[in-house]
């Protein structure tokens, strides 16, 4: 069985920037793109119907869990099976670089691709599309991922976290 991200410090800091965040925006539909516990879609949950809100991950395990509490969930590699364009779309992305003393099943959920921002960029290249007018992207990551690449879709910090020996940034796109 693959394992899930158990909530952290990141998740943590996401949801907090998040019941802030929708305390202040109108959203109709919520996309959380890499669900893994859901932490992100309870939070939203909160202020939006569960029927507008879909969460996705690559994890089977993630999308059971999801789908055993409520949630509309899509087994998918980023947007390869969503078609709907949505208000709002969040991605804790795993964004360490590819550490191979780490398990498979764990690379999954923390692991980035070989520098750490791989999967961020290819979710930033396809994210816009599926975005209503006026939409918003925030993505979580880290200070041990690259940046060079990724503020080239110029992003703007929204948040940010320092935690032992890291520096944890919302980025807002679009």
């Amino acid at each position: 069985m693959t394992e899930v991200y158990s909530p952290a410090e990141d998740s943590y800091f996401f949801s907090e920037f998040l019941k802030k965040y929708i305390s202040k925006k109108r959203i109709n539909s919520y996309l959380d793109m890499g669900t893994g516990s859901t932490i992100l879609s309870d939070t939203v949950s909160k202020v939006l119907s569960r029927k507008n809100i879909l969460v996705a991950d690559i994890n089977p395990t993630a999308v059971r869990l999801a789908r055993e509490k409520g949630f509309n969930a899509i087994e998918t590699d980023l947007f390869e099976n969503i078609k709907d364009k949505f208000d709002l779309i969040t991605f804790n992305a795993p964004y360490l670089p590819k550490d191979l003393r780490e398990s498979k099943s764990s690379q999954l959920a923390t692991t980035g691709g070989r520098r750490g921002d791989e999967i961020s960029l290819k979710f930033l290249g396809q994210a816009k599309k599926h975005l209503k007018k006026n939409g918003k992207v925030f993505l979580l990551i880290s200070s041990l991922t690259p940046l060079d690449k990724i503020n080239k879709f110029n992003p703007e910090i929204v948040a940010r976290k320092k935690i032992f020996m890291e520096e944890l940034f919302i980025l807002e796109f679009f």
